[in-house]
């Protein structure tokens, strides 16, 4: 159930770091408020999934998929850049927490 919560919470931190740019710079009410209640579900789960899935291992999944989503978002919603270089490196990304996994 940890790992579950883990990759809810870090699919919430995409959503979060979507709404600060949609909220530019907090001076938009809805989406300040999207903001502030999706960034203390995020850590919550985030919290909740620490108490058994090892501190390292976890945080670098919710980083890693906070990261992800965000990055997918910007390219395929946004328009910013999708190169041969950009997906490389998300990549190695899943490979890092993949290897993060592996090795616990």
């Amino acid at each position: 159930m940890a790992w579950v919560v883990l990759l809810l919470s870090g699919m919430l931190e995409t959503v979060w770091a979507v709404a600060l740019q949609a909220s530019k710079g907090l001076s938009r009410p809805l989406p300040a408020v999207v903001f502030f209640v999706t960034v203390v579900l995020s850590m919550g789960g985030l919290s909740y999934a620490l108490r058994s899935v090892p501190l390292g291992t976890g945080y670098a999944v919710w980083v890693a998929v906070g990261t992800l989503g965000t990055a997918l978002y910007g390219m395929f919603a946004l328009g910013e850049p999708v190169t041969v270089a950009r997906a490389f490196f998300l990549a190695m990304i899943i490979g890092g927490v993949v290897g993060l996994k592996l090795a616990h």
